[in-house]
């Protein structure tokens, strides 16, 4: 939480109907302004007062904001359902909303376990992850949750899943390259459902661009379709959390469009599905697993907000913006101008090993010797001391420190999806002068 207080949607000094005003901007109750670089957590994608959404909100609000939706359905959920399928594309023909990307995911467990058992496969039910990784907070998106911290803690109440390594492209154990390395986890993949018993292996569920367990992880494309393949060789559902990296934030309205040879079978979705503006999440799902849970007598989930017609209305308005301002084809290009100036800077800097990431989800990796990618003590705090520094100049930035640092640390460098160049150049202006301060410091 930022110290000074009360934040609000910084004054605009633009003509009220210009749509970047000023909107990646917060402002404090002392007057002090910030740019949002990371988005809130990775959620803030179209920026923050945006009139068209809040017209949308007011005008759903103004004729009824909630029905149970085993009785009824609204207007808006029902055209959020239509654009959401019609944008992840071909083979993505259903969704269900629901309040955020935990309950999302726990919607793709649950259908993935119902459409196995109605079609003759009661014997699967493991779900495997990766380590590290991260699904969410609630008990079943918690086990499969590649963190020993969690896993210690709350391993007592839930059933911990079987966890194979992930691709890391920064951090290769001794004699890997990234890419023998990424062949190596594909193969563990394989090996992990031979061990579990290729018939109780229900499905396996991953970040096709990491999040904050991983730091944006991207692998190589080769991984995506190798895993793929593993999945089809042996009946395993392949899950897409795309919690963080969906909704445009790559560059394409799913991160999975970048390997369309790899399309997975499920897919949950939330943060930038309403941008912030209200809990929302989606899971995606094609007509052929729907269909068979359908005919076994219906979907045995469900959450009292589920399909909720205000949060539909603005979740409608959110991605209306995105196409309409062509949000998507924005990211691609302050994406890859970002990466270059991101990359600037860490050729300069002594403390920052690595920077990763697609579109606007992009991460920039703090250590305390490049050489050896050594990171700083747990007392140094180093990345929450970066955002401190950098919260202080006027710069918001999430940052991580994963399972205890044993992954590493890293801050996400993902502002809203609005960003222009100059506004990206004001970004790297604080950014560096909050590395000058940082690396003063642990001199």
């Amino acid at each position: 939480m930022f110290r000074r207080g009360v934040l609000r949607r910084a004054r605009c000094h633009q003509n009220a109907n210009d749509f970047a005003c000023q909107r990646h901007l917060l402002l404090d109750t002392d007057g002090k302004r910030y740019l949002d670089g990371s988005s809130g957590a990775v959620a803030a994608n179209i920026g923050h007062g945006n009139e068209r959404v809040r017209d949308a909100m007011i005008d759903q609000a103004k004729r009824f904001s909630y029905v149970v939706r085993t009785a009824f359905t609204s207007e808006a959920t029902e055209t959020l359902s239509r654009m959401i399928a019609e944008l992840a594309g071909s083979g993505f023909d259903q969704t269900f909303l629901v309040s955020g990307g935990s309950e999302a995911i726990e919607a793709t467990l649950k259908l993935a376990r119902q459409y196995a058992v109605v079609t003759g496969q009661p014997k699967r039910s493991k779900i495997l992850a990766r380590m590290p990784g991260y699904h969410g907070s609630t008990l079943g998106a918690a086990a499969i949750t590649g963190d020993p911290d969690r896993d210690q803690m709350f391993g007592p109440i839930m059933r911990i899943m079987p966890k194979v390594p992930a691709p890391l492209d920064y951090r290769i154990p001794e004699g890997y390259d990234v890419h023998s390395y990424a062949d190596h986890c594909a193969d563990e993949l394989e090996r992990q459902v031979l061990a579990e018993g290729d018939d109780t292996v229900l499905a396996f569920i991953m970040e096709p661009v990491g999040g904050v367990a991983t730091g944006a992880l991207v692998a190589p494309n080769s991984y995506y379709s190798k895993v793929r393949k593993i999945c089809d060789r042996y009946g395993v559902l392949l899950i897409f959390d795309e919690v963080m990296c969906g909704a445009g934030r790559t560059g394409t309205f799913l991160a999975a469009h970048h390997w369309p040879d790899a399309l997975p079978d499920l897919v949950a979705c939330a943060k930038g599905l309403s941008a912030g503006y209200t809990p929302l999440g989606a899971m995606i799902a094609p007509n052929w697993i729907v269909d068979k849970v359908v005919e076994s007598g219906g979907f045995l989930h469900g959450h009292t907000y589920s399909g909720n017609p205000l949060s539909s209305a603005i979740g409608v308005a959110v991605l209306s913006e995105l196409v309409n301002q062509n949000l998507m084809e924005n990211a691609q290009r302050m994406g890859v101008i970002l990466r270059q100036k991101l990359n600037a800077l860490k050729d300069r800097s002594t403390t920052i090993g690595d920077v990763r990431g697609m579109g606007l989800l992009n991460a920039v990796e703090i250590v305390e010797d490049k050489a050896t990618k050594a990171i700083f003590a747990a007392s140094r705090q180093a990345s929450y001391r970066v955002s401190e520094i950098a919260r202080d100049l006027g710069l918001h930035i999430y940052s991580r420190r994963a399972a205890s640092g044993k992954f590493g640390e890293w801050f996400m460098a993902a502002p809203p999806l609005i960003i222009s160049e100059p506004e990206i150049d004001l970004f790297m202006e604080l950014l560096t002068e909050t590395f000058r301060i940082f690396e003063r410091e642990v001199q």
